[in-house]
């Protein structure tokens, strides 16, 4: 699902699903998780880059298969909603707690699960005409996977808000604009940015750089936002609402909300 490559000082994770624009499922973020740790272990290694093959970074959850949760945790997989969403998070958290700064390139879709992905990141750049979106209310369910508690630290109540209670499409600009991403730029520049920021990082001192992004993640302590996402998520999972957005998106047709 991922593929690795390693050009000091700079680590690469690839999602490498292209025929399923990198739909993500649960096994491919823990992939990325051991491959962050891959990288952790490789002193030449200053900075994490992740990107997608194809035309999109990530269309976001594969529906299909749930996101491989019933291949992991058995068709009774609703019956452990918290165990379910923690180790999705667990998958992201290891990306934030990570010591090495990590930039993740978005092209094309980055949607859901997606973006949450992103969000775990340290930099977020973006081509202009990117797609970018929280669209779990669509389908009956939250952005769990840290994408409400994230997104909400980076642009505020107000922005999350618009973003997630109306599941809206922004292009990469108007992120850039909202503090959603860092830079916005040509695909066919991302890997002279990621070079630059590389040298910048490089020219720091690593334990330096560590403390530096540890102390920052501890002053937007993301824990409690964590939690609730989990209390949340765990009643939407047992919803006929929840059954209904998926319906309707493997039809293709609007979903019929009853709210039960």
């Amino acid at each position: 699902m991922i593929a690795t490559e390693t050009q000091a000082p700079i680590f690469t994770i690839k999602l490498n699903r292209p025929d399923k624009r990198n739909a993500i499922q649960v096994q491919m973020l823990q992939q990325i998780a051991e491959a962050v740790a891959q990288a952790e272990q490789d002193p030449s290694v200053r900075l994490i880059v992740i990107r997608g093959e194809g035309k999109s970074f990530s269309t976001g959850l594969d529906v299909m298969t749930m996101g491989g949760v019933p291949e992991m945790f058995g068709d009774d997989w609703t019956q452990r909603p918290h165990v379910v969403t923690r180790a999705w998070q667990d998958a992201l958290n290891r990306l934030t707690l990570s010591s090495l700064p990590i930039v993740v390139l978005i092209h094309g879709y980055c949607i859901g699960a997606g973006l949450e992905l992103a969000l775990a990141c340290d930099f977020r750049y973006s081509t202009p005409e990117a797609i970018l979106s929280l669209e779990e209310a669509r389908l009956g369910m939250i952005p769990d996977v840290g994408g409400t508690t994230r997104l909400t630290q980076l642009v505020g109540p107000s922005r999350a808000k618009e973003i997630i209670l109306t599941g809206r499409r922004i292009d990469g600009t108007t992120a850039e604009r909202w503090g959603l991403v860092n830079r916005v730029m040509l695909k066919d520049e991302f890997d002279a940015a990621v070079q630059s920021l590389a040298e910048e990082i490089s020219g720091c001192a690593p334990l330096a750089v560590a403390a530096g992004k540890r102390i920052i993640q501890g002053i937007v302590n993301e824990s409690q936002g964590l939690v609730l996402e989990q209390i949340e998520q765990a009643a939407l999972f047992h919803t006929a609402d929840l059954q209904e957005g998926i319906q309707a998106i493997m039809e293709r047709r609007k979903p019929v909300w009853k709210a039960q």
